[in-house]
């Protein structure tokens, strides 16, 4: 009986509905929107079901980048707006104008989740390209903002289009007008573009590079690039963010290449004092004829000398009328012996050991060779440990380092003997009264 009079009354209402349209318009128009809603609630569970269940095979793991960025979320949303778009048919007392606006707003909604899911769908795949062996060298994240920056702008373009029910060429005609104001607008954005394809393309930047931009404060690896910027974190773990286009614009300094080499290079003088360098008596000869790395140096250079010497004829035993050995030479040639027989030392790079020009700090002496590692650390051990022993085995052949005169010295009175009356006033000044 309880159930009969429910009926009834339902009956009765849905009949004074019909005598008021726009009520009963909006009743269908609420129960359409809440069939809508339970529908894509369900769309949306059983797609997260689906992909779920896709996604615990191996081949299909791909499957959690596009669940990860909410690619189903977005392309569910779109369900609600589908279901109104194709149901305000069956919606009753509902005029052809208000069909058209409601349809339009519903096709507004559609454009805007499938946009939405595009842009996620970017997203994952950018992921997914991420884990690549090519995204430790080449970064596409630049084309990926330009490409949703592309996206998103056509996309309000068809939505506002829409609303306003024109055709979305009208609009796109009207950009045309306006092309001097994008440019203006968006000049970085163009000018950074430009640049990240050359970058790209021409392989100049990598993600991991070291690079050096001392105009910008940077020196360190890039760990981002972006369409409008590359990261660079600094060796005192500092971030720097430079401008896509002003790499291109600017110069910087890549170090990628030493990198591939194998080797860093090591180029480093020492200022020897000029007032050490003699000829080598033969006493001093036979001594360093015991070293290994200069037995055979010292061999084949006596022979050079001797033969040298001889076709002189009878001349005055002068140093000027033969040729003889210098400490400062047999040293270099001590310093070339010992770098070519250093482990740690590239064989197949340059190495040398060259006298530079002469400076009012003494003799410079150049050591160039490359490491055999690439590595901070072990480089700056490697060239620390080759500098210390050559300056602790110098002495051997009376040569010394230059060292400008310090406070202490000139207390100590220890000057050269070209500055006597400096010495004298320096001795009245500490004399006692």
């Amino acid at each position: 009986m309880a159930i009969e009079q429910f009926w009834q009354n339902a009956l009765d209402l849905w009949g004074t509905l019909d005598q008021h349209p726009v009520l009963h318009a909006g009743l269908g128009l609420t129960i359409l929107l809440v069939i809508a809603l339970v529908l894509g609630r369900v769309a949306r569970f059983l797609i997260l079901h689906a992909v779920k269940l896709l996604g615990r095979q191996p081949a299909l793991h791909w499957m959690h980048d596009l669940l990860h960025n909410k690619v189903f979320h977005r392309l569910a949303q779109m369900t609600p707006s589908l279901v109104v778009q194709f149901g305000l048919k069956l919606v009753p007392e509902l005029s052809a104008t208000s069909q058209h606006f409601l349809g339009n707003v519903a096709l507004a909604f559609t454009i805007l989740f499938l946009v939405l899911a595009i842009s996620a769908l970017l997203d994952a795949l950018l992921d997914i390209y991420a884990r690549t062996e090519y995204a430790r060298t080449r970064s596409i994240k630049g084309y990926v903002q330009l490409a949703k920056m592309v996206l998103f702008i056509f996309g309000t373009i068809v939505i506002v289009a829409t609303l306003i029910d024109r055709s979305p060429l009208l609009l796109l005609s009207g950009l045309g007008a306006m092309s001097a104001v994008i440019l203006l607008v968006y000049k970085d954005t163009l000018l950074s573009f430009v640049a990240s394809v050359q970058l790209t393309s021409n392989d100049m930047l990598r993600v991991g590079d070291w690079i050096e931009m001392p105009q910008v404060g940077a020196d360190g690896d890039v760990v981002d690039m972006t369409l409008h910027t590359v990261k660079v974190q600094n060796f005192d773990k500092t971030i720097v963010s430079i401008p896509t286009w002003r790499l291109m614009s600017e110069s910087f300094k890549n170090w990628r290449g030493m990198q591939q080499s194998g080797g860093r290079r090591i180029k480093r003088s020492l200022f020897i004092d000029a007032g050490g360098v003699r000829f080598l008596n033969n006493a001093e000869e036979e001594r360093l004829s015991q070293v290994r790395l200069l037995s055979d140096y010292i061999t084949r250079k006596r022979a050079e000398l001797k033969a040298w010497n001889e076709a002189q004829g009878n001349v005055a035993e002068l140093s000027a009328n033969r040729r003889r050995m210098t400490n400062i030479g047999t040293f270099r040639a001590y310093a070339l012996a010992y770098l070519q027989s250093h482990p740690e030392i590239q064989p197949n790079m340059t190495c040398m050991v060259r006298q530079m020009a002469t400076t009012a700090q003494g003799v410079p002496l150049e050591i160039y060779c490359f490491t055999r590692t690439t590595a901070w650390a072990d480089y700056e051990r490697i060239q620390g440990d080759i500098f210390d022993y050559l300056l602790a085995v110098m002495p051997e052949f009376g040569l010394s380092l230059y060292q400008q005169p310090s406070g202490n010295d000139l207390r100590a009175g220890l000057l050269p003997s070209s500055q006597p009356s400096l010495q004298r006033t320096l001795s009245a000044e500490t004399a006692e009264p």
